[in-house]
């Protein structure tokens, strides 16, 4: 018996082996499973780690003076092994600096001096900072000594910025609101694979954060309503009785609370009356903060259970101006999107204690925050409200660095959005939806860079990004949920999941988490999606009438491993339909053979091949009908 279990044991970690090396690894990926922090089973390695920090950070806000002003405490953490002289900052509102690296125009009202750090102290000494040089959003800094391993060094920096008048994921959204991110120095990612991440950050690509501990003060004029990441610490000091109750009671509320009406915060009625207020935020194990203010913006309010076991409610707020009709039902269609993913799909209850609907002009995600744009139609803003609330679990819940993998979060949210939209609107209008906005242009443009590699570095495409971003990679996760069936999928997606969050995973991770989880070989499917130039494109060939019934061959053409119905049509206009799962393109990804009996009494009047919302490249080899009889 010993030596049975020796041996499954010694087959299984064969296997594993196998699995881990037959899908292509870039050196520096290997290298951290070599050391050990990465494992082939899809768990963190024993020797993994990640480093941390506490961020204490006062801004002040006085709308409408463009300037910003900040200081901040950083106790940074080295839990790596190795021993760091410099550390580097990311200054990510430098992208607004003249000459900086863009993927897209700038306008004059966009173009701002960026972060200008004022005093810079590492361990109570000061440093020299030159804003001149320090003009990328990258800068290295030299400590006065070195940071060991499992040590701790603390800095102090005040500086201030003009936020931009062109509004886009942070700016002004008019005169007295503003959406301010990415608006502190901060520490960058330093990994087990990469060492500092050095990524010049440019208007078209995301983030990659460290989990850090927060608390945020905001000062702002009376009259100013914040509303931001983490957990209001003083609603009682900075609102007055009757609002401060609202939002208390909007905390157990299924229906929306109006926190403040139009006619409340424009009438001075909201807010304590000090010249000045301090409004202190704490978030803990976070990636990052974001704060909206405005003096004009209506305040809803509203909750929803996200937990049933424990019965834990989160907040659900909008914050949006008169004009921002689209935000009226946001609080309603934020409690759906909160409950249905944390009940449905994913499946893993929210994480945080609340989220908040910003009217801005980004439609972008921050950890407890969306800045959603007005757009006239309810309904498609509801689709985008659900898109950003579903990024909560992707990256912000498991650490994705978006800056290189972006399929990683914006193909799951791609997918989480189409699950919801099928159960708020139905198949139909979900498949016709993603199909038009997620699929086609991608299908219907030959182009060859529309055909790159999905695990191309994000951060190296200059095209092509939308397909690799969003469209393929969301193919790929629905159809291995019908490739393994929704409880053996969920089982490995939560395996996955419980594994990484809080953590900083890769896409090897994933593909090893679900093959190990699920206890299937999964690498060929993996290989086939993320790994080659293929499409989606089916064809039916060959056609042979027998005694019984039909056999012809359905070609894969395009090479992605897609499911498909098989539609069989008879003169009398019934219909039978056979599902076919990516499971038939395991043995032989080119081709695969399809029967079915001939039905007595009935003449076949046509074979059809439906992919759904795989759309095919070219439908007209997808059908095939009996020559007529002379």
């Amino acid at each position: 018996m010993l030596k049975k279990i020796l041996l499954t044991a010694a087959c299984s970690v064969a296997l594993l082996q196998l699995q881990a090396q037959s899908l292509y690894m870039p050196r520096d990926i290997k290298k951290a499973f070599d050391n050990g922090t990465r494992s082939a089973d899809g768990k963190p390695g024993a020797k993994y780690w990640q480093n941390h920090a506490r961020y204490n950070i006062s801004i002040t806000a006085a709308p409408p003076l463009s300037t910003v002003k900040g200081t901040e405490t950083i106790t940074y953490i080295n839990n790596s092994p190795d021993t760091l002289k410099r550390l580097n900052m990311k200054l990510i509102l430098n992208i607004h600096r003249p000459g900086s690296a863009r993927m897209g125009d700038a306008g004059p009202d966009y173009l701002t001096s960026g972060i200008q750090v004022d005093t810079f102290r590492v361990g109570g000494q000061k440093r020299p900072w030159n804003n001149e040089q320090a003009s990328s959003t990258n800068f290295g800094v030299a400590l006065p000594k070195p940071l060991m391993p499992h040590d701790s060094v603390q800095m102090s920096i005040a500086w201030h910025f003009d936020a931009s008048k062109q509004s886009g994921r942070e700016g002004q959204i008019d005169s007295t609101s503003y959406y301010l991110a990415y608006f502190y120095p901060r520490v960058s990612v330093y990994d087990d694979y990469n060492g500092w991440d050095r990524v010049a950050f440019t208007d078209a690509q995301e983030f990659y954060n460290d989990f850090n501990d927060y608390t945020l003060n905001v000062t702002v004029p009376k009259n100013f309503v914040v509303w931001a990441t983490g957990t209001l610490q003083n609603p009682t000091q900075v609102l007055q009785k009757e609002y401060a109750d609202r939002l208390q009671r909007s905390m157990t509320s299924d229906s929306t609370i109006h926190v403040a009406t139009i006619d409340e915060i424009t009438g001075n009625k909201v807010t304590a009356q000090n010249a000045m207020n301090t409004w202190t935020w704490t978030a803990t194990n976070i990636s990052d903060v974001a704060v909206g203010l405005s003096n004009h913006y209506i305040w809803d309010a509203g909750s929803v259970i996200v937990d049933q076991s424990t019965g834990r409610r989160a907040s659900m707020q909008a914050a949006y101006s008169v004009k921002g009709t689209d935000f009226k039902q946001s609080v309603q269609y934020g409690r759906n999107a909160l409950g249905w993913f944390s009940h449905n799909w994913p499946g893993v209850p929210y994480p945080f204690p609340k989220m908040t609907a910003f009217q801005g002009f980004a439609d972008m995600e921050y950890p407890m925050m969306v800045n959603d744009s007005q757009m006239g139609d309810p309904g498609f803003a509801q689709l985008v409200q659900d898109h950003e609330i579903a990024h909560t679990w992707f990256p912000f819940y498991m650490g994705i660095n978006e800056t290189r993998f972006a399929f990683m979060d914006e193909g799951w949210a791609t997918t989480l959005e189409y699950l919801i939209g099928t159960a708020e609107k139905g198949k139909a209008k979900a498949d016709a939806f993603y199909k038009q906005f997620r699929i086609n242009g991608w299908i219907n443009n030959r182009s060859s860079n529309q055909d790159i590699p999905v695990i191309t570095q994000t951060s190296e495409l200059t095209t092509g990004y939308g397909n690799n971003a969003y469209g393929k990679p969301s193919l790929s996760y629905l159809a291995l949920k019908d490739m393994l069936g929704d409880d053996l999928f969920k089982k490995a997606l939560h395996g996955y999941m419980d594994r990484w969050h809080g953590k900083h995973p890769v896409p090897w991770d994933y593909f090893n988490s679900m093959s190990n989880v699920s206890g299937r070989n999964l690498t060929w499917f993996f290989n086939n999606w993320f790994f080659t130039n293929y499409y989606n494109d089916l064809a039916v060939k060959n056609v042979v009438t027998g005694k019984d019934g039909y056999t012809f061959t359905v070609a894969n053409i395009g090479g992605f491993a897609i499911p498909f119905d098989v539609v069989v049509t008879y003169v009398d206009g019934t219909t039978k339909t056979m599902h076919q799962t990516p499971a038939v393109w395991e043995k032989n990804q080119k081709q695969t053979l399809v029967t079915f009996k001939s039905v007595r009494g009935k003449s076949l009047k046509s074979i059809a091949l439906d992919n759904g919302i795989y759309m095919d490249a070219n439908m007209k080899d997808n059908t095939w009908a009996p020559a007529a009889k002379k």
